[in-house]
């Protein structure tokens, strides 16, 4: 910390230096051949012999303007160069006259009045006022104070050898301070689309709001008369202080620090002047603007200096350095005016607060760069870090879903390897191990044919379940339905198939075990019929509606299938453990699985099984069917 403070000492040291150090170099001036250095003042009925420059005693002579009355000489050559007039600095207002004629009245310039801002005019002298040899010089000085009186060297000649000087001084003290008005207006347009684009950013309005107010107040005139245009000056040149008063306010905004308790006491000054204003007298408004406003605005500008200081000391910011620098440069040059409008130091009666101001506005514009580019560059490697984060993220999700994807498979074939071994036990293998069965109780051959018979129908039942039939279940009913009706012919019971026109509807989601569920809950029920029934007729029915009424929403078709028997006892309850019997609890169980659901119908007229099809098949069973041998 102790270093931190060293080194901002010693910088804002090096700032005062350096600032001094260009405040003692002299304002450019023509060359000094041409120079009246000295002059006749009359004022109050008495002529006393001055030297220019001259500091006058008087803060107000606008009734009885002093004069100064002096002499040059002019020569003309062959070329007829014109010569002209130069008042390189003059308080507040001056009157020129050659030979009785009038050549100058800054007074119908205002611009040329303000004394704050440093003020050069030059004027071409006509030809017909001028006569070889000696020529009377009289310049009258009108001063409204506050500050007194003041008349820099004249310098009359050639036009040419004036105008370098006057050009560059024009330049540093009116053209240059326009240009900085202008980039104030510009940036204050810029902050406050800023501020409307990003409300929760209040330090960019108020920002904004301060650049509006410096606008407004570098356009103010010095109020001299009463009426609307001056009291409009008088109102204007209130806003001193509170120029300086927002600022400090967007200093703590900006680095995010609470605002003190007593910031609205920031803001006494600028009503103190507002207040001075009413009454419409302009020189009120000049002496409160001189006592209250620039010393405020001095003020503040040194409570910015010591909160910037304070937090570079803290957090070591590089914006935070260079604004205090630049309103170091501020303060400098705030200090040096006082001194020279208390007529300590003279150095031609030159003011530079208003210039330097230009400064800080540029350190600011700089400050605002350097976050915008810093937010720019954050911007950019949180993108690249996204980036990275993202790359990561998807390598991690592509692995885990190579991983899940494996695992599905994995398990997909093992459910897969599972129904078959299943199926192929339930089906196939009974039908092997009744052939066995057959074969080691020598039984006749006829029963041994039947079981091998089948056996193959179960081998073609599992191997036509694996085809793809593209989601159409009626191509697999039409295998089942040869298997089927050969098996009832040779219980001599007739097969009465019954197709609606609009057949079932297609399941693009149908796969091989739905099929076989489906397959061994028919084969199921045409097994019953033909074992128990003791039926002539067998009629199975498909269609897309109810096999009573209108298709229901959402239904996936139907199948049905009744007999004209006798009718057998009811299907054991499954709750209570049976020896025997189990093919309805099978075929139940086998609908679950599917997501169908099965209504089961045993009278003393026959029996009746009405299979539901789903709307859409399940993609992996609801239920794992404990499924016995057929009975």
């Amino acid at each position: 910390m102790w270093r931190r403070i060293g080194l901002f000492a010693v910088l804002q040291l090096l700032v005062v230096v350096t600032c001094l150090l260009l405040m003692q170099q002299a304002p450019p001036t023509p060359p000094a051949a041409y120079a009246i250095r000295s002059a006749t003042l009359v004022a109050n009925g008495e002529s006393t012999q001055v030297s220019l420059p001259f500091l006058l005693h008087s803060t107000f002579t606008m009734a009885d303007p002093p004069v100064f009355e002096s002499s040059f000489q002019y020569h003309p050559d062959s070329a007829g160069t014109p010569w002209a007039i130069m008042l390189p600095r003059f308080a507040n207002a001056v009157e020129v006259r050659i030979n009785g004629q009038n050549v100058l009245d800054t007074r119908l310039d205002p611009v040329a009045n303000r004394q704050l801002q440093n003020p050069s005019v030059i004027a071409t002298i006509p030809d017909t006022m001028l006569r070889e040899g000696r020529n009377d010089l009289s310049m009258r000085l009108y001063v409204w104070g506050p500050l007194r009186g003041y008349l820099d060297r004249v310098f009359i000649g050639p036009r040419a050898e004036l105008s370098p000087a006057y050009r560059l001084r024009n330049f540093l003290f009116s053209t240059l301070p326009l240009i900085f008005k202008a980039w104030q207006a510009i940036l204050a347009l810029i902050l406050g689309i800023m501020w409307l684009n990003r409300r929760h950013d209040v330090a960019y309005g108020v920002l904004g709001l301060t650049m509006v107010v410096g606008v407004l107040q570098g356009l103010a005139m010095t109020p001299l008369t009463t009426g609307v245009p001056a009291s409009l000056d008088a109102l204007l040149a209130a806003t001193m202080p509170l120029e300086a008063a927002l600022m400090f306010i967007f200093l703590v905004l900006f680095f995010h620090c609470p605002l003190p308790r007593w910031t609205p006491l920031l803001f006494l000054p600028s009503l103190v002047m507002l207040i001075s204003a009413i009454p419409g007298d302009p020189a009120l408004v000049r002496w409160v603007y001189a006592l209250v406003g620039v010393s405020a605005g001095g003020l503040f500008m040194v409570l910015c200096l010591f909160f910037l200081a304070r937090i570079t000391l803290q957090r070591g910011d590089i914006v935070s350095l260079t604004l205090s620098c630049a309103i170091t440069a501020l303060v400098t040059a705030w200090g040096y005016d006082l001194l020279v409008a208390t007529d300590i130091l003279g150095h031609g009666r030159i003011f530079l607060s208003r210039l330097s101001y230009s400064f800080l506005l540029v350190a600011i514009g700089a400050g605002l760069t350097w976050r915008f580019a810093h937010a720019l560059n954050e911007v950019d490697n949180f993108a690249s870090r996204m980036v990275e984060l993202v790359g990561e993220a998807e390598e991690k999700v592509r692995a885990s879903f190579a991983r899940e994807e494996e695992r599905s498979r994995a398990m997909t074939l093992a459910a897969e390897r599972s129904r078959l071994t299943r199926d192929l036990h339930d089906g196939l293998g009974g039908q092997l191990m009744s052939i066995v069965a057959l074969s080691e109780r020598e039984a006749g051959g006829e029963r041994i044919n039947q079981a091998a018979r089948a056996a193959l129908r179960e081998l073609r039942l599992v191997i036509d379940a694996m085809d793809d039939m593209g989601g159409d279940l009626l191509l697999a009913l039409g295998s089942w339905r040869e298997r089927a009706q050969a098996q009832l012919r040779s219980h001599d019971i007739q097969l009465d198939w019954q197709a609606e026109q609009q057949g079932l509807p297609l399941h693009p989601e149908l796969r091989p075990w739905h099929v076989i569920q489906i397959v061994r809950i028919l084969d199921e029920a045409i097994t019953n019929a033909a074992r128990h029934s003791g039926a002539g007729r067998v009629r199975v029915r498909v269609g897309s509606g109810r096999p009573d009424g209108p298709e229901a929403s959402g239904s996936g078709g139907w199948i049905s299938i009744s007999d004209d028997g006798r009718g057998a006892a009811p299907p054991p309850d499954l709750r209570v453990p049976v020896r025997k019997g189990r093919g309805l609890a099978n075929m139940r169980a086998r609908a679950t699985m599917c997501g169908a659901s099965l209504d089961i119908v045993i009278g003393g007229s026959g029996a009746s099984v009405r299979l539901d099809l789903p709307a859409t098949f399940p993609a992996t069973p609801l239920a794992e069917p404990a499924v016995a041998a057929s009975s």
